[in-house]
């Protein structure tokens, strides 16, 4: 026998049910033929899902395996069959995002907003956030984008700039470079780098391009996204990494500037024109706004950098040439 969604469905409305009878009337089996399905799935599966007992049934330890992949399966099976424009609630917006400051700001800040209802999705690609935007799966997104890798016109898709910010470096706090105030991309040619994964929007092409512009191809030893998983690499001295101006430094790392800001980074907010985050399009962009500034002045990286006179050539550009 092959396992079947309706086999994983049905093994979970067992253990949801926490006894054989309770699960054969509500999945409209009798007890035996329940029972005798059971049998056939835990053979398939080559191992017992269920402990039976006198209270009832719970799942073995490979039960316990088994059922956090079928839950995974269901779930992500309803979410691309699900017909989101139709039949979710219309007063809740559901928030997709690039996991910055914008995004964790503004759905702190609409906590604070009693009547708002909402629901999270991070998301890694910017792109898949369109996507799921244009879908209608997302009624708005934090997403991020580079200079000359904009984010592209959706029909039916409203995109505001939030902010730009340059793109700093962190290294270990004894590195030998660290004491400077700005450092030029060109001083880091020796370095071994870790840069986050490709996220289909422009990153890290533009990074690669800034360090041909400045005179070397950058020697890439990791890839990871996860902010504390860089931090211990940092610190422990082996590598250093491109970062967002906002991100904290954390112990034995420090995070510098680098001079001429060769890298940029767009914040832009974006909503479905047809979704319920269209009526609130203007309190949804001052939010975001504000924690984007926030997570500025909470920086002292960067929010020494924005009082330097460095800071003037990224005010002085309108939003769509930042």
């Amino acid at each position: 026998m092959r396992i079947e969604l309706r086999h994983l469905r049905l093994l979970c409305a067992i253990a949801d049910a926490g006894s054989l009878s309770q699960a054969a009337a509500t999945a409209g089996f009798s007890q035996p033929a329940l029972t005798a399905q059971l049998h056939r799935i835990e053979a398939a599966l080559n191992g017992q899902v269920f402990h039976r007992g006198r209270r009832g049934v719970t799942p073995t330890e490979f039960g316990l395996f088994v059922l956090s992949r079928a839950r995974s399966v269901l779930v992500t099976l309803d979410d691309l069959t699900a017909v989101n424009a139709e039949a979710h609630n219309a007063s809740l917006i559901r928030i997709g995002g690039y996991t910055t400051p914008v995004l964790t700001g503004l759905v702190q800040r609409l906590y604070e907003h009693q009547d708002i209802e909402i629901s999270v999705h991070a998301e890694y690609s910017p792109r898949l956030l369109l996507d799921l935007l244009k879908s209608r799966r997302l009624d708005l997104v934090a997403t991020v984008d580079y200079p000359l890798y904009r984010t592209p016109a959706v029909p039916d898709v409203t995109a505001r700039f939030i902010a730009t910010e340059p793109i700093f470096v962190i290294m270990p706090s004894d590195h030998r470079l660290a004491d400077r105030r700005e450092i030029s991309l060109a001083d880091l040619a020796d370095e071994d780098w870790l840069v986050s994964p490709p996220d289909g929007a422009g990153w890290p092409e533009v990074f690669y391009s800034a360090c041909l512009d400045a005179g070397f191809a950058p020697r890439i030893r990791h890839m990871m996204s996860e902010r504390d998983a860089i931090r211990s690499l940092v610190a422990k001295g082996r590598v250093i990494a491109p970062c967002q101006a906002t991100m904290p430094s954390g112990p034995g790392c420090v995070v510098r500037p680098l001079e001429g800001s060769p890298l940029r980074i767009r914040h832009v907010l974006a909503w479905h024109d047809k979704g319920p985050a269209s009526d609130q399009a203007g309190l949804l962009t001052d939010l975001a706004m504000a924690a984007h500034r926030q997570a500025s002045a909470a920086s002292p990286a960067f929010a020494a950098w924005l009082a330097g006179p460095a800071a003037g050539n990224l005010r002085g550009c309108p939003p769509d040439s930042q």
